[in-house]
């Protein structure tokens, strides 16, 4: 079975020591010989990584869940020495991995100072550089390169130039310097020779133009490339690294061959697959830490809120050419404990406990982070939301109260009872409403309460039991949380069921129809 990615800070600040060797005579002196500092990025990545091996140290400290699936087949691929592609859907960890790479770069490098592509002290690429050296010698000022400076990142879209990515002729470079067009001192140079002697990552590649795609094959295989006319040549020492979506990447045109085949290593992401990971990613990755007031978030709460990612993911009304981010319950939690401190802070309450009703104010978290399919475009984002929220409740209230009874809380409500908890009431006289209803409380002993909890940890507890029974249909909630008998929701349902049938026979004429017109064409 797949383990999933479980994400964690991993930002490091690199800072410069002072001692290092400001210019070229003082470096030819130190340490830093010319075969240290010439080791090609991915000879450096590769030793690097043998070192780490060897002492059994975390590859990629942020990275966990990944160790026997993905993380693996990275390792071959550096060891290797390939530029590889991860193929993933969104909200999988490929931007997170690949700015990963970084902790295997050395804490510093040394370049010439000035230059825009970052040149090698001993094996300068750029003509500025080069006039330089050979102008000041031993004097020529050295700077130093952090291991963040190294990696340069560009998501790709179809507007992107080989200008951006590679560079263009300055004409106001020209006039000022006298020099002809042609000249290499009147280039402005693009992302990729700026990332030289770095790690150079290009998100959702297929989105590229197709001639973008041959100036970068040409860079990888060839070391050269055509800029208005005039052939540059640009032996850069970096290393390639890519993502992509699989669909896209697979997709017949969408990249062209010889870069394809110029990729050594395809690397595929997962989705997670454990909920107890997906609890611990979103734990870490949501802003759970509020000054207003303190915040206990329920374990049955965190359940549910990665519950509906698992649903989503399995709902036929959701595009899974898209997916469903991970990125989906951060910000469904991050909501909830909002709606939670709001009202907490209306009622003069010290505690805030998110409840299943928060869950529901969360919807704007959701609705735009899935893609629907033609039937789930037809029911509307704000129903199939709800419906997957409310499967969500289901398997969670399952997991504790499956072997409950819940018959006297029924008969409760069958009696005519009606119980509504809003936002607009504090947690203690929601409370007191609460306890009218027969054994209620007496139920929630799976969720393992302390002793002595304050009202609106009960409040929370019982109204995740409520909604427990509503998605069950043992008893029924209107959208203003007023709980009754589930008669209502029965009679409510059968129109609903009509109205499903109605837009299936809509959706049978659309589909006859064009069929029709594709016949015609």
């Amino acid at each position: 079975m797949h383990r999933s990615p479980i994400l964690t800070p991993m930002a490091t600040q690199h800072t410069i020591p002072s001692h290092l060797p400001q210019t070229l005579g003082e470096l030819r002196n130190s340490e830093w010989t010319i075969e240290r500092v010439s080791r090609s990025v991915k000879d450096e990545l590769r030793n690097n990584l043998i070192a780490k091996l060897r002492v059994r140290e975390t590859i990629f400290p942020g990275i966990v869940g990944y160790e026997d699936t993905v993380l693996p087949q990275i390792v071959n691929a550096v060891l290797s020495r390939h530029n590889f592609i991860l193929l993933g859907l969104r909200g999988q960890a490929k931007s997170r991995i690949l700015r990963g790479l970084t902790t295997l770069l050395d804490p510093v490098v040394p370049y010439v100072a000035g230059s825009e592509i970052r040149d090698n002290p001993y094996a300068p690429l750029s003509a500025y550089a080069k006039l330089l050296i050979a102008e000041k010698g031993d004097a020529t000022p050295i700077a130093w390169l952090t291991p963040d400076e190294r990696y340069v990142e560009k998501l790709a879209t179809p507007d992107v130039t080989v200008a951006d990515l590679i560079g263009d002729v300055d004409p106001i470079k020209a006039a000022k310097s006298g020099e002809l067009l042609s000249s290499e001192l009147n280039m402005h140079y693009g992302l990729l020779p700026r990332a030289n002697r770095g790690i150079f990552a290009v998100n959702e590649i297929p989105d590229l133009a197709g001639k973008i795609q041959v100036a970068l094959f040409n860079i990888m295989q060839e070391g050269d490339v055509q800029i208005k006319g005039y052939p540059v040549r640009l032996q850069l020492d970096v290393a390639l690294t890519f993502s992509a979506n699989p669909e896209d990447y697979t997709a017949r045109g969408k990249i062209v061959t010889p870069l394809k085949d110029r990729i050594g290593s395809e690397i595929r992401t997962h989705y997670l697959d454990s909920l107890e990971q997906a609890i611990s990613v979103t734990e870490q990755e949501a802003w759970s830490t509020r000054a207003a007031l303190d915040l206990h978030i329920p374990r049955y709460i965190r359940e549910v809120v990665e519950q509906i990612a698992f649903v989503a993911r399995e709902d036929k009304r959701v595009d899974k050419r898209s997916g469903v981010s991970q990125r989906l319950p951060i910000s469904v939690m991050e909501l909830a404990l909002s709606n939670a401190e709001r009202r907490a802070l209306q009622h003069g309450e010290t505690v805030a406990v998110p409840r299943i009703g928060d869950i529901y104010t969360a919807m704007p978290g959701i609705t735009g982070k899935i893609e629907l399919e033609y039937e789930g475009e037809m029911r509307g984002a704000d129903t199939v939301v709800h419906d997957v929220i409310r499967t969500a409740v289901h398997r969670t209230f399952d997991g504790y109260f499956a072997e409950t009874n819940t018959q006297q809380i029924e008969q409760w409500f069958n009696l005519g009872g009606t119980v509504q908890l809003s936002d607009s009431v504090a947690a203690e006289d929601s409370l007191k409403e609460l306890q009218q209803i027969q054994g209620l409380f007496d139920k929630l002993k799976p969720l393992s309460l302390p002793n002595r909890a304050s009202a609106e940890v009960l409040v929370s507890a019982a109204e995740f039991l409520l909604e427990g029974m509503t998605a069950h249909k043992r008893i029924s909630r209107t959208e203003e949380r007023s709980f009754t008998a589930a008669e209502k929701q029965a009679r409510k349902e059968r129109a609903q069921n009509f109205h499903e049938e109605i837009r299936e026979r809509e959706r049978e004429d659309w589909q006859n129809r064009n069929r029709s017109k594709r016949g015609f064409n």
